[in-house]
């Protein structure tokens, strides 16, 4: 098994837990004394980004420093193996059983197999598995970075690379204050939030890039990386400071100060607990509890089943039971893991191990690793 590391685990597991709760609003939530538990959970998937582009940077970037070959069919076949199986066979049951959808409408597949539903989406009439916009952001992500790092790391200029990073994050601000203008003065008969700023992929690269400009430091300057990761409680508390500061200014989770800067801001708080986390003395690594690694490996799957399992609870499972509140929200929670584990345990696991026997994996390291498999 691969070597993994506690602090970064515990933050998937946080992630995870994190979007399960915010999503249990479609079943009626843990109730008004804990909405502030769930309220900001769609930042779990913000973590998500800013771990994919730490260890997915790590692992190319390290490779393209030692002068290897950058191998993008072994690169994207692993993550085909990766992503693929679970996906579809979520996908299956979400076309076969309509039943089961937490809401009546589904986009066409095709959609969901190029993985364009997050530029394309008719949220207002076809929310169901709509959560898999953020795969979406993923697999762009997976497409194009190889590239561009390629490209970038053939005459490698600090001062290019930070051009680079502050351009895309005022091109991202400058996008989303414009579209936010104009859709707000048009008011169009749609979710527009949704459709124009919350999901587009162009809107979302915060998380991803401060990901990448931790693993560019990690990789390239590692006397830098070592020094930064000497402070981690300071890390820590400068992480959560960033990050709470861009919670307050979602208040309003529409509005355009939070939708302008926000992101930036949260991305970076995020970053800065992830740099904690990978240091040895990290609080985030001592803190690490009992079943956070399992938590971590079975993410992904849990991550695409979860709405299943809450929904399927909600209709057939509930209504007999004679419970209420945090009782009857335990009912849910096992449901999730028990999916959650056998989409992992059946489908995910199976197909990884499959794909190593065919290409035995070569890594560099845990970070590479541990980068979703």
């Amino acid at each position: 098994m691969p070597q993994r590391l506690p602090g970064l685990d515990l933050l998937r597991s946080i992630a995870i837990v994190w979007v399960m709760l915010f999503h249990s609003f479609l079943v009626g939530g843990l109730g008004p004394d804990f909405a502030w538990l769930s309220r900001f959970g769609w930042a779990g998937v913000d973590i998500f980004f800013v771990l994919s582009g730490y260890l997915i940077g790590s692992q190319l970037l390290r490779r393209l420093q030692r002068g290897e070959e950058l191998l993008l069919r072994d690169f994207y076949r692993r993550r085909a193996w990766r992503i693929l199986p679970a996906f579809f066979v979520v996908l299956a049951v979400y076309v076969a059983f309509p039943s089961l959808r937490e809401a009546p409408g589904l986009e066409a597949p095709w959609q969901f197999a190029t993985f364009t539903l997050n530029l394309f989406i008719d949220y207002t009439h076809n929310q169901a598995f709509s959560h898999a916009w953020s795969l979406c952001v993923e697999e762009h992500f997976y497409l194009l970075f190889p590239l561009v790092a390629w490209w970038f790391t053939r005459r490698p200029s600090a001062a290019r690379f930070i051009s680079l990073c502050a351009s895309l994050v005022l091109l991202g601000i400058a996008l989303r204050t414009g579209v936010w203008l104009r859709d707000a003065a048009a008011s169009p008969p749609r979710n527009w939030y949704v459709e124009d700023i919350y999901y587009p992929t162009w809107m979302r690269l915060d998380g991803l890039l401060t990901g990448v400009v931790l693993a560019t430091i990690h990789v390239y300057r590692p006397a830098l990386w070592s020094r930064l990761r000497a402070y981690p409680t300071a890390l820590l508390v400068a992480g959560l400071a960033l990050a709470a500061l861009a919670l307050w200014l979602f208040r309003d989770r529409t509005g355009l100060v939070a939708n302008a800067i926000g992101w930036p801001l949260l991305s970076a708080g995020l970053g800065l607990l992830v740099l904690s986390a990978t240091a040895p003395r990290s609080l985030l690594e001592r803190c690490a509890l009992p079943g956070t690694g399992w938590l971590a490996a079975t993410s992904y799957s849990l991550y695409l089943s979860h709405k299943l399992a809450m929904y399927a609870v909600h209709e057939w499972l509930a209504p007999a039971l004679p419970l209420q509140g945090l009782a009857l929200f335990g009912v849910y929670t096992a449901a999730i893991l028990v999916v959650g584990a056998a989409l992992h345990h059946l489908v995910e696991r199976p197909c990884l191990g499959l794909r190593d026997r065919l290409q035995p994996a070569v890594g560099p390291g845990p970070q590479a690793r541990q980068a979703a498999g």
